[in-house]
């Protein structure tokens, strides 16, 4: 895929498939939307996903420790972008100018909170 394609797709806010990925698109708009292949949809509230970067700047590397302080988050804070990285996983940059994070579609199916995932967790 050539970075033209990529940023064409990400300027409409539609990454859709054009590589062999867990999902079948990502959308993003005023939250981030992911069709999983075996069907399942899931939506993301941008807030609590820049919460839950996992990069070294917000994870303490050795220790696990969140060291991001979710109040210092703009309440509005939004996508700017979102590539593919490889085939597992999502880079995001945001407008906080944070743009260390890299969700793995693991993590993300994982921080799925729509009904039938949650009644799964509990």
């Amino acid at each position: 895929m050539s970075q033209d394609d990529l940023r064409y797709e990400k300027k409409n806010g539609d990454m859709k498939k054009r590589m062999n990925h867990r999902v079948e698109a990502v959308l993003f708009d005023k939250d981030l939307y992911i069709l999983w292949k075996d069907g399942h949809e899931s939506r993301y509230d941008f807030f609590n996903l820049r919460c839950a970067c996992p990069c070294a700047v917000c994870v303490h590397e050795l220790t696990g420790k969140r060291l991001l302080d979710p109040t210092l988050i703009p309440p509005h804070v939004s996508m700017v972008n979102c590539y593919y990285v490889g085939s597992y996983a999502l880079g995001v940059a945001w407008s906080d100018n944070h743009q260390t994070g890299i969700y793995t579609f693991r993590m993300l199916r994982r921080m799925c909170q729509c009904p039938v995932c949650e009644s799964q967790t509990s």
